[in-house]
C-alpha cells in the first residue's frame, strides 16, 4: 500500500471551505488541513466530532474545588481555629462565605492550568518537538488541504485543480 498523500493549496479560506465540501461529497478522505489562521467552520465541514476538552475543564475544576475546600475546612477550622472580628471559627458553613473568593480562584486555577497541560498532551505538542508543517507558506497566507491517494492519481489531481487550488502535489509521506 502506498503512502502518497496530496498537498492541494489554496490562497482563500472560502475557496478551501468549498473545496473541504465538495472533497467529502467525493468521499476522498482528508488526513488534516493546515491554516495560517482559525477558520471558522472547518471542523464541521471536515465531519470532526466536537471537542471534549469543555468537560475536562468542568471536570478539573471540580477538582480545583474540591480540593481549596478541604484545604481551607482543614487550615482554618480543624488545624489553625482563629477568633476573627469576634467571629470564632467553629464551622465551616459560618465562615463560608469568607472562602468562597479563595475557592473560585482555586476552582479557576486548576482548570486552567490542567486544561493547558490537556491541550499540549492532546495535541502532541511537546517541548522541543519538530514542526509537522509540510508547506511553510501556510504560517503566512496560504491553505493547505492534505488528502490521502487512493485510486486514481490524475483523476484526483485533476479533481483538485477544480476545486480552486492554486498548486496541487503527490507527495510520498513517511
Amino acid at each position: 500500500m502506498s503512502n502518497k498523500v496530496i498537498h492541494a493549496i489554496y490562497n482563500d479560506d472560502d475557496i478551501l471551505m468549498d473545496a473541504v465540501k465538495q472533497t467529502r461529497a467525493a468521499h476522498h478522505h482528508i488526513e488534516e488541513v493546515y491554516t495560517p489562521f482559525p477558520v471558522h467552520g472547518l471542523d464541521k465541514a471536515m465531519g470532526l466530532a466536537p471537542t471534549r476538552l469543555a468537560i475536562c475543564a468542568f471536570l478539573y475544576g471540580l477538582v480545583g474545588l474540591s480540593l481549596y475546600t478541604t484545604l481551607l475546612n482543614y487550615i482554618m477550622i480543624n488545624d489553625w481555629p482563629q477568633d476573627i472580628g469576634g467571629k470564632p471559627s467553629f464551622a465551616f458553613y459560618q465562615n463560608l462565605p469568607a472562602f468562597v473568593p479563595v475557592m473560585f480562584e482555586g476552582t479557576v486555577f486548576f482548570a486552567a492550568h490542567l486544561m493547558v497541560i490537556t491541550f499540549y498532551m492532546r495535541s502532541k505538542l511537546w517541548p522541543f518537538k519538530q514542526a509537522e508543517n509540510p508547506d511553510v507558506r501556510t504560517t503566512d497566507d496560504h491553505f493547505l488541504m492534505e488528502v490521502g491517494v487512493h485510486g486514481n492519481e490524475e483523476e484526483m489531481i485533476s479533481f483538485f485543480k477544480n476545486t480552486g487550488a492554486v498548486e496541487v502535489k503527490v507527495i510520498e509521506k513517511h
